[in-house]
């Protein structure tokens, strides 16, 4: 049920983003974006994974880098394996600045229990080149809003 809203709302979201876009490739990794989205509610590493390339670099919050879609593939299916107790995320979109074959996305996002509750936010930016016909992501960073815990 809670797939099911985060997937409709997150629909909703892209539908009004994509009705504002001026370009086909801002079109393009929007659409990439809620397929990613789509394959992660169903806990599909692999799938996810295809959304980066090979020699990605991935910036999280408060970790080390994650280098490689290999690497990125196995941390989310280590993220997946642990479960997240029903928590999902909900991501915004706010700009996609795209010309020729590379592209920047910048958006928020909200985590949130299962009921509903708001766990965590914060910020991310996406840099997309365009490879054998498609964009990938090559970078991504992932901050927070939340101080940094103590054991850290």
């Amino acid at each position: 049920m809670i797939k099911q809203i985060k997937l409709v709302g997150f629909i909703a979201i892209t539908a009004l983003i994509l009705s504002a876009c001026s370009t086909t490739e801002q079109k393009e990794v929007l659409d990439m974006d809620k397929v990613r989205l789509e394959i992660q509610a169903m806990e599909d590493a692999d799938a996810v994974a295809a959304y980066y390339s090979d020699d990605v670099i991935s910036y999280s919050r408060n970790t080390e880098p994650l280098s490689g879609k290999a690497a990125i593939r196995d941390n989310i299916a280590n993220n997946i394996a642990k479960g997240t107790e029903g928590n999902y995320n909900v991501y915004t979109v706010v700009d996609v600045f795209a010309e020729g074959d590379t592209a920047i996305e910048v958006g928020s996002w909200v985590e949130f229990d299962p009921s509903g509750k708001e766990v965590d936010n914060g910020n991310f930016m996406s840099y997309f080149q365009k490879r054998d016909g498609k964009y990938v992501c090559v970078r991504d960073m992932s901050t927070t809003t939340s101080p940094v815990k103590a054991s850290m």
